[in-house]
């Protein structure tokens, strides 16, 4: 309703100079003659605009432009916002590669170390092994060698018995044979294995 009046008023008002105009339309124009009618529908027309734009226009106008101006500074407050909490979270994340980076680094050494202390297990695990292996073979070496002997001092003895029984030309019992020879050979051997040896 009252945009209607205002330009009912607009209307009347702009009409005015312009029915001036025609009843002077006659006259010849001077622009540089000062026309006191002219001047003073001008300037009553100017005020009443500007009292209608100041009451109907400046105010929604102004509210407009501040309206606009809070909503660019809220913008602006965002933007900040927003780029604070993105260099926020850069740091966050930078700080979070800086400790996976770290953790990696230590898992690393942390496997050398565990690599390190494995390989010298089995080293030793493979010496110990060795050694038994040796030890064992040693063993069995010697078992070998003292049956090997058994078996030659048995050898001996039968060759002995097999001798003898020939040069005496009777043959003793076998038992009896093997008592004799084998009391003798015990004698002999240490004192002929010390000089093998």
């Amino acid at each position: 309703m009252r945009s209607l009046i205002a330009a009912v008023v607009a209307t009347v008002v702009t009409a005015a100079p312009v029915l001036a105009q025609e009843q002077e339309a006659h006259e010849t124009v001077n622009l540089l003659a000062p026309n006191a009618g002219l001047m003073f529908w001008t300037l009553l027309i100017f005020l009443v605009l500007l009292v209608i734009l100041a009451r109907f226009a400046f105010k929604p106008l102004t509210a407009a432009v501040e309206a606009r101006e809070a909503a660019l500074e809220a913008a602006i407050k965002q933007a900040q916002k927003d780029r604070d909490d993105a260099a926020k979270y850069l740091a966050d994340q930078t700080k979070a590669l800086d400790a996976a980076r770290a953790e990696a680094q230590r898992m690393i050494a942390e496997s050398r170390v565990t690599g390190e202390k494995l390989r010298n297990e089995m080293l030793e695990q493979t010496k110990h092994q060795q050694h038994e292996l040796l030890e064992r073979a040693r063993a069995e070496i010697d078992n070998e060698r003292k049956r090997a002997i058994a078996d030659l001092r048995r050898e001996a003895v039968e060759l002995a018995v097999a001798g003898a029984s020939k040069v005496i030309e009777r043959n003793l019992d076998d038992q009896t044979n093997r008592q004799l020879v084998e009391s003798f050979l015990a004698t002999v051997p240490t004192s002929a294995a010390r000089g093998g040896r």
